[in-house]
């Protein structure tokens, strides 16, 4: 069992702090939460006033070994707590104070009604020593929801999971008074000379000249730095907030005070998750005179400013000090607003104009009709052997000239919709080369300023010409606004191929910290990071699904790359390891049942002579029920398919492979997601109006 460690930051709570319901201090009763009986039990613990879960003994004792390689199953080692239904139309923060003693995962979740998988909010492997806070923002919401607390301890010995506290209380997590303790997750960055400190309340020091603080009284409190012990040129302190879970734009706001003798400088910053600054404000040197910290009618300052960061982000109060009598500064207050603080600030910029599946046309993209030829928007009908589009596998791409075109010494050229400047997006893409020789010219991407003036190449693709769908992703940013361009340069005829593309987005912000965002959809998996829970049928197959990355090793069947990137990982059976008719099956973790209809979506690629039969069933009480088969080859493209199905008790979805008559017959599978139903209408339609497509026959 895990050993208590006092925790000293909740040992006073102030009577004005409004709680909301879901909040629980574990002291004598676990507040109306409860273990999923499908995984193992929390443990109360009464005498230490938390809850905890351990490791199940056949792992504590080292009893049952698991063979090289062998991954832990979904719900080995798991227990998940449930709290009570909440339904909040306004914003709140939940604040967790945890533990992970040796080796584990702690998840928090949000469990609706209707659908099989919860939504991750937060979720950490740190093990530490002492306990820990972590701060969540639970978006309003009109619709009911459980908070479900995922946790997983290691199977080293030792090993263990607890929660000391969970604390619901209104507002924003970036709020803060400064009443409690805990310092709503503001931690200090420490410097050996200078530091925030928290100080006011009542016992304050009447010979202190730290300033009252302006509320409760003057008997409340606020984060105060000064520079009596600053040793070096500027000394600087900062107060870090916890680092946001979901996109936030509005306004922020906060009260300071300001005194100096030689100097100091307040500045405001947002800090991402790649630690890169960006000041939202700073104090105005001349404020410094106005202000006396002896004086006895010193005011507090507000100060209102504008937050545009639609990631997470953490916010930095900094102080910087240039000698031992820079002087001090004292903050308090800190608030948000999902309205800006002016009427005149313009709205966040959506960047999704610049989003594009070409399935209903060029969306708000152009072309350069100038010079050069014109980018076709084509499709390709099932059963032809030629790579389709990348959203669907038989709807709508862009194609750049061919080895057929008449001539060569063109330039293709795609233009997006205007972009406004100073901030930074990322761009993401799929493309695909045939044909080509040489392929440095092949695709490039620019930014075109406002005088239609190409500015600067952001990216050139060095893939070789294989006819498989490669994702990629760009991160730029331009002083002014800017049309992102396509660029594909045909200079000969025998060096000449094809360029497709397809799925282009744009989101705001750095690729590699949005790159979680895509798979924010409750039960995705693209298998890049392993099996996703899905494990193998040992009892009712003869073969295996396989994870691999690449082509399949038999020609003229299989994917030559997966659906996601065109060089990760998807599950597929090789037909060469397997007799004809013999099968394989895949079940995915235990599904909850609910009312209403569910969504499976899948992407699977069945090409080769002998391909034999693909079928998804549903699997419960031991019985399987017959969803979708699809028998025989089908293209050599990956394909979407939406099955749509219903269940109210706990089930599995079983992906079924039978191998065909021939080596030829292997069957891949990538790109799972689960949704609450039902599924959207998905109607793709092989021909289009005259002049926006042309049919590849």
């Amino acid at each position: 069992m895990l050993p208590f460690y006092l925790f000293t930051l909740f040992a006073t709570v102030q009577a004005q702090i409004q709680h909301l319901p879901g909040s629980c201090s574990f002291e004598s009763s676990t507040c109306g939460y409860t273990s999923d009986p499908n995984f193992l039990s929390w443990t109360l613990n009464k005498d230490g006033s938390f809850i905890s879960v351990d490791p199940g003994l056949e792992d504590q004792d080292g009893q049952e070994e698991r063979s090289e390689g062998e991954e832990r199953s979904e719900g080995e080692g798991r227990a998940v707590l449930l709290g009570p239904s909440m339904e909040q139309e306004d914003w709140s923060c939940l604040r967790l104070v945890y533990q992970l003693s040796g080796s584990g995962f702690l998840q928090v979740q949000q469990r609706r009604e209707g659908e099989s998988f919860d939504r991750a909010l937060w979720s950490t492997q740190t093990a530490s020593d002492s306990w820990l806070i972590s701060s969540i923002d639970l978006q309003n919401s009109t619709e009911p929801y459980r908070i479900a607390i995922d946790g997983r301890p290691g199977e080293s010995k030792g090993s263990s999971v607890a929660i000391f506290e969970i604390r619901i209380n209104p507002g924003y997590c970036l709020e803060c008074d400064y009443e409690e303790s805990h310092l709503c997750g503001y931690r200090n960055q420490w410097n050996t000379n200078v530091n925030w400190y928290r100080g006011g309340g009542a016992a304050r020091d009447t010979q202190s000249n730290i300033p009252y603080v302006h509320t409760h009284n003057g008997a409340g409190h606020y984060m105060y730095v000064d520079s009596v012990h600053a040793k070096t040129f500027q000394e600087v302190a900062k107060l870090v907030s916890a680092m946001t879970t979901v996109p936030i734009s509005g306004c922020l706001s906060f009260q300071y005070q300001r005194g100096e003798e030689r100097g100091n400088l307040f500045s405001v910053y947002t800090r991402d998750q790649a630690g890169q600054y960006q000041e939202l404000w700073r104090a105005d040197p001349e404020d410094q005179s106005l202000n006396d910290w002896t004086a006895t009618t010193l005011e507090w300052i507000p100060v209102q400013v504008d937050i545009k960061a639609p990631f997470p982000l953490q916010v930095v109060f900094e102080v910087t000090f240039n000698s031992p009598r820079g002087g001090h500064v004292a903050l308090d207050d800190i608030a948000f607003s999902p309205e800006f603080c002016s009427a005149e600030t313009e709205p966040t910029f959506d960047p999704s104009i610049a989003n594009c599946d070409f399935e209903m046309g060029f969306c708000h993209y152009t072309q350069d009709q100038m010079e050069g030829s014109p980018w076709k928007r084509v499709s390709v009908k099932p059963n032809i052997y030629r790579t389709g589009d990348h959203t669907t596998g038989a709807g709508s791409f862009l194609l750049a000239h061919s080895r057929l075109s008449p001539r060569a010494g063109y330039i293709s050229r795609l233009l997006g919709p205007p972009l406004p400047g100073n901030m930074k997006y990322c761009l993401r893409f799929h493309y695909s080369l045939r044909g080509f020789l040489q392929t440095d010219q092949a695709l490039t991407v620019y930014l075109q300023g406002q005088s239609g003036i190409i500015q600067d190449r952001i990216w050139t693709q060095n893939d070789k010409s294989r006819g498989v769908w490669i994702a990629t992703d760009i991160t730029f940013q331009s002083p002014q606004a800017a049309k992102v361009v396509f660029v594909s340069t045909c200079t000969n005829f025998w060096d000449c191929g094809s360029v497709a593309l397809d799925d282009i987005s744009v989101s705001l912000g750095d690729c590699d910290l949005t790159a979680g965002l895509l798979l924010s959809v409750p039960g995705h998996c693209n298998f890049e990071m392993g099996h996703c829970g899905y494990i193998q049928d040992k009892e009712d197959d003869k073969g295996d699904w396989v994870r691999v990355r690449g082509p399949t090793p038999t020609s003229y069947t299989g994917p030559k790359g997966d659906h996601t990137t065109g060089v990760g990982y998807y599950m597929h059976i090789e037909a060469s390891n397997m007799l004809p008719g013999q099968n394989a099956r895949l079940l995915s973790s235990p599904l909850r049942g609910s009312s209403g209809p569910q969504c499976l979506r899948f992407f699977y690629q069945m090409y080769g002579s002998g391909t034999g039969e693909l079928s998804i069933h549903l699997r419960q009480d031991g019985k399987d029920v017959l969803l979708w088969k699809h028998t025989g080859e089908q293209s050599i493209t990956w394909l979407k398919a939406t099955v749509e199905y219903q269940s109210d008790q706990q089930h599995q979805v079983v992906f079924e492979a039978i191998r065909g008559s021939s080596i030829r017959s292997d069957i891949a599978i990538d790109d799972i997601v689960f949704e609450s139903g039902p599924c959207p209408d998905i109607e793709v339609k092989m021909t289009h109006s005259p002049g926006n497509s042309n049919d590849i026959e």
